[in-house]
């Protein structure tokens, strides 16, 4: 450890099952976060206090006004500059602690950049806002055995499930199929207070710390694992559901080495986004874009900002377009994806 780290972790290492050996395997720990909003803002600064050595953020999206009462690595300034969740989020953490290596990956997780995005890390943490995304993560954990941890949250209500391939339930044998368009709330039909993501974020940080510091196997409490905590903060009502069963006798995904999320069988190419009037419109393999080139012609669209990783240009009234680097773009002030779709298609002329 550094000079300074013995004392900056004292209370820390003092915590029995954490002591010096976790405090040096937290430093040695590779996290990938996919998400940096609600729940992925709160795992990331948790995490990275802690000591976690090296953190991969992974997000789509930009900060906006209404991410504020949740998102709590972002301030008003991150929303009027504009940069992406990811880059402004890097920015908070390394003055929270120097010591910490992150890697600020502006990204949408899909079937084809999972392994380049998930892989070289020593567990995943669930930061998403939808069921696409958990199911990718869940598939890659499983086939490549990384332990991962998944929440979610809306309303006052919360839930977290730690994934150990191989020993527990994962989130197919939980959820055979992933839920209906519509069929469930969302933050836009339920909403969400700010308490909710903090509990649960925090939660999820702990699951994630008792993995590195208790790898799978030499856990002297190996039945702590195999619960799913769920928490409603309104009513104060806690408690886990014992997923024993679930596990042993597994899933397609766990136990039969199934992966149709994975393997591309699953998925659109556009998705309504959570919280918001906008619709993410994914690109075709191979389409990323330069966004000089594309800020120099979009000028006879609209007003254009741009910065090295997003173009945004009004497109048409209360219609923004968002055009990332790899090609995906978000149509803001819509939540028709036939319509976002045709903004894509006359702008990017794809």
């Amino acid at each position: 450890m550094r000079c300074d780290d013995a004392e900056r972790y004292s209370r820390q290492i003092r915590f029995g099952p954490v002591g010096a050996a976790g405090q040096a395997r937290l430093a040695a720990a590779r996290v990938a976060v996919v998400g940096c909003g609600a729940l992925g803002s709160v795992v990331a600064m948790a995490l990275v206090r802690a000591g976690v050595g090296f953190l991969r953020l992974i997000d789509r999206d930009v900060p906006e006004w209404s991410n504020l009462p949740r998102q709590v690595l972002f301030d008003e300034a991150d929303v009027a500059v504009g940069l992406p969740k990811v880059v402004a989020a890097a920015r908070h953490l390394e003055r929270i602690n120097a010591a910490a290596t992150i890697e600020p990956v502006v990204a949408d997780l899909a079937a084809s950049n999972a392994p380049g995005l998930l892989g070289g890390v020593d567990l995943v943490v669930d930061g998403t806002d939808n069921f696409a995304a958990r199911f990718l993560v869940n598939e890659f954990a499983c086939r490549e055995r990384i332990p991962w941890v998944h929440g979610g949250a809306i309303g006052a209500e919360g839930r977290v499930l730690a994934v150990i391939p191989g020993r527990t339930a994962c989130l197919r044998c939980l959820i055979p199929e992933p839920p209906a368009p519509g069929a469930l709330p969302t933050c836009d039909t339920a909403g969400i207070i700010g308490p909710t993501a903090l509990v649960v974020g925090g939660v999820e940080a702990a699951e994630a710390i008792k993995l590195i510091v208790c790898p799978p196997g030499t856990d002297p409490v190996a039945e702590r694992w195999n619960r799913l905590l769920v928490c409603d903060l309104w009513e104060h009502a806690w408690r886990t559901v014992d997923l024993t069963p679930l596990a042993e006798r597994g899933c397609p995904t766990c136990r039969g080495g199934d992966h149709p999320w994975l393997d591309g069988r699953l998925g659109g190419a556009t998705a309504v986004l959570c919280g918001r009037d906008a619709v993410q419109v994914a690109p075709a393999p191979g389409s990323a874009i330069d966004l000089e080139a594309f800020a120099r012609r979009a000028a006879v669209l609209g007003t254009v900002s741009a910065n090295p990783w997003i173009v945004r240009v009004n497109v048409e009234p209360g219609i923004e377009l968002a055009v990332f680097a790899d090609g995906r773009a978000i149509v803001s002030g819509t939540r028709d994806e036939a319509r976002a779709r045709g903004i894509v298609a006359r702008s990017l002329g794809a």
